[in-house]
């Protein structure tokens, strides 16, 4: 016998059965770390990133039904996070970071890109990528830092390390081709 419908906005999603609340509660155990993290660039250390990640969670399972299980969860969850930072911010209860629809879109694009590191979860694909990050050599990762992790621009990225623009977009690009390579190694040729 089936649940009938109900009118109640909290009510769970009445397309999935008991499985749908298993289905769920993997999903977001292996998706919050990357929530985290997501909420975290758009908004800094605000104390707000708690209650949003509650919120695009609660979300997240009363439009579980509407989610299409042929498309993958992370980007399907950070679509709601980003919508419930905009409307935090609309409130005026937080200013996030961007809301430049084109660095929105390229954040995405990084959190995929560590979604395709070899690893379980996103914090084990995050770890490999720091251990990777420390076995570079020290100009190739502070490039790296400066140009993405700080945002600078490479001719910034050059003055700050007192070398030539030139020299830096080398570091830069020859730190990513070794940081992939350990990525998927777990080694550096540094020849």
């Amino acid at each position: 016998m089936s649940t009938p419908p109900t009118n109640n906005p909290q009510a769970t999603p009445t397309r999935f059965d008991h499985s749908g609340r298993e289905v769920f509660e993997i999903l977001a155990r292996e998706h919050a770390d990357m929530l985290t993290a997501y909420l975290r660039s758009l908004i800094g250390a605000d104390s707000s990133v708690d209650d949003i990640f509650q919120q695009a969670m609660l979300v997240a399972w009363r439009r579980l039904g509407d989610y299409d299980r042929s498309r993958p969860f992370g980007p399907w969850l950070r679509g709601i996070a980003q919508r419930l930072v905009m409307e935090h911010h609309r409130k005026g209860k937080s200013r996030p970071t961007t809301t430049d629809p084109a660095i929105l879109a390229q954040l995405d694009v990084r959190f995929e890109q560590v979604n395709r590191v070899p690893g379980d979860t996103f914090r084990e694909r995050a770890d490999r990528m720091v251990e990777c990050m420390a076995k570079l050599p020290e100009v190739m990762r502070q490039a790296l830092e400066l140009v993405y992790a700080r945002g600078l621009l490479i001719i910034a990225a050059a003055e700050s390390m007192g070398a030539s623009e030139e020299a830096t977009k080398k570091r830069v690009q020859r730190g990513r081709q070794l940081l992939a390579q350990c990525i998927r190694s777990g080694e550096i040729d540094s020849e």
